[in-house]
């Protein structure tokens, strides 16, 4: 959940704002004076996503506080507030740092915007300045998204692993992000910057693998019209990230096992060995400890390869990160679709939080890609995402009908648990609007089929299928007496 916190030395204010916040759906935290702010920041500053500042206060005032933000490094986005000054004051503070800011007393409509302008700003600049680390090779830690308490023994034996060559094997099912990893090793050591090349062992086609990975001399083989280094060589003085490395067939692995023993490949069609400097790190999503056992993956080579081994875990098991990743995609989607979304609902972070998300992160990107396209608002709704909704209990979404249903015949109808025809109803989708002549149906009979479809969906529970239709159950039975199916739903609802 999204955190603010909120410094204001005036305990009324802070009550109202704090209560604001909550409404919001945000996570508040107060600080009395500036001092305790600053140490709020410095203590448990990642927690925090954007902080409510007073511009007057005793002591260390507003400003003061942004200088020392400054000074510290800690960067976040800052609105603040102010009931006195003109617009010079306003002026200097957002010059010192501040995204916007508001007057006191603030209404709710002009800080809930206010708040989701900044943070929509701030994930948008967190994510152009990591790409742009992404490209350079300086990637580190601090860019993988990630509050969860699972995360962060991982994250220290990762920086343990920056800090030498040491060989690295990380394990973990496909779309954890195992590769983004990868990456915050190497730009933390004393390679950053330099070389990274990723290799897919699993993409590679089998009569390939040796020349894409060692390369090869001009007329080598058939088909080779030019010489290519292949990735050890590109990867000279960096890092060789060998990504699903499982999947290398036999004979490939023992010249990997000689190149990174000797240091040297021998490419194919080439009279002499060249030398290479590089850092070896390994992913896979495969036991590899079974794979020795059954044959089909070396024993030394493992050994090689998994000389410090670490298990990223899935999504499902860190469903804290998932807010922040929302965030983070819809920033940069957003951005690159030419959408003008805003926020979103808080509904959806407890939809989505209660997915299981077998294809992990990148499942989650692409969903969030998805909702994008769909969304007509300014902020992301829970019918955003109606192929999450249909697999989650307690989310019932309906997808919008673009075009008039097809006409379904009476004989492809399922039977309801009345004993006729469910009357043109589809179980699973919308009732349909038109009639066989292309007619709005009438009120009464639309009313008669979502009754019966209510019915037969929750196997004639009628205190469920009141609650669900929000009617009450004495008004729900006079309904069924006007279809003249009263007694059987009785019978039912006894059962």
């Amino acid at each position: 959940m999204t955190t603010i916190l909120i410094c204001d030395d005036d305990p009324v204010q802070r009550r109202l704002v704090e209560a604001m916040v909550r409404r919001f759906g945000y996570e508040p935290r107060l600080a009395e004076h500036g001092e305790q702010a600053l140490a709020m920041l410095a203590e448990d500053g990642d927690a925090i996503d954007l902080v409510l500042l007073d511009l007057v206060m005793p002591e260390r005032d507003g400003m003061g506080v942004l200088a020392a933000m400054r000074e510290q490094g800690i960067v976040k986005p800052v609105i603040v507030q102010t009931s006195q000054g003109g617009i010079d004051t306003v002026v200097n503070a957002m010059r010192a740092g501040a995204s916007d800011f508001v007057v006191k007393p603030v209404g709710a409509e002009r800080l809930s915007v206010s708040i989701k302008n900044a943070l929509k700003t701030e994930a948008l600049v967190a994510e152009v300045q990591r790409l742009k680390r992404k490209s350079e090779g300086t990637l580190t830690f601090k860019d993988i998204i990630t509050r969860s308490p699972r995360m962060a023994p991982l994250l220290k034996m990762a920086e343990k692993a920056a800090g030498s060559m040491i060989p690295v094997m990380i394990e973990g099912e496909s779309g954890v992000g195992k590769e983004l990893l990868a990456r915050a090793i190497a730009g933390s050591g004393e390679r950053r910057a330099k070389p990274f090349v990723a290799v897919n062992c699993g993409a590679i086609p089998q009569n390939l693998v040796e020349s894409i990975l060692f390369g090869h001399e001009k007329g080598a083989f058939t088909g080779a019209t030019e010489k290519h280094t292949g990735k050890f060589v590109e990867a000279h003085g960096g890092t060789l990230f060998l990504d699903e490395v499982g999947e290398l067939p036999l004979e490939t692995q023992v010249k990997l096992l000689r190149a990174i023993q000797e240091g040297e490949v021998d490419p194919v069609g080439a009279k002499k060995s060249i030398k290479v400097d590089i850092r070896i790190i390994s992913a896979t999503n495969r036991d590899l400890i079974k794979a020795v056992k059954d044959g089909r993956f070396r024993e030394d080579l493992y050994y090689r390869l998994c000389v410090f081994p670490m298990t990223l875990p899935p999504l499902r098991e860190r469903r804290e990160d998932i807010p922040d990743l929302v965030r983070h995609f819809l920033a940069r989607i957003a951005a690159e679709e030419g959408k003008r979304i805003r926020d979103i609902q808080p509904a959806v972070y407890g939809l989505l939080q209660a997915y299981p998300w077998p294809g992990n992160v990148r499942q989650l990107e692409n969903t969030v890609f998805r909702a994008v396209v769909l969304c007509d608002g300014s902020e992301l709704a829970v019918a955003d995402f109606p192929q999450i909704a249909a697999q989650v209990d307690g989310y019932d979404v309906v997808v919008p009908m673009m075009a008039a249903p097809p006409i379904v015949e009476a004989p492809a109808m399922q039977p309801s648990m009345f004993g006729g025809p469910s009357a043109m109803i589809i179980p699973g989708a919308s009732l349909p609007l038109l009639d066989e002549a292309g007619h709005v149906r009438p009120m009464e009979l639309l009313e008669n089929d979502a009754l019966r479809f209510a019915i037969d969906h929750y196997r004639g529970q009628m205190s469920q299928v009141a609650r669900r239709l929000g009617i009450g159950r004495s008004t729900l039975y006079r309904k069924l007496k006007d279809l003249g199916i009263e007694d059987q739903a009785e019978r039912e609802d006894a059962v």
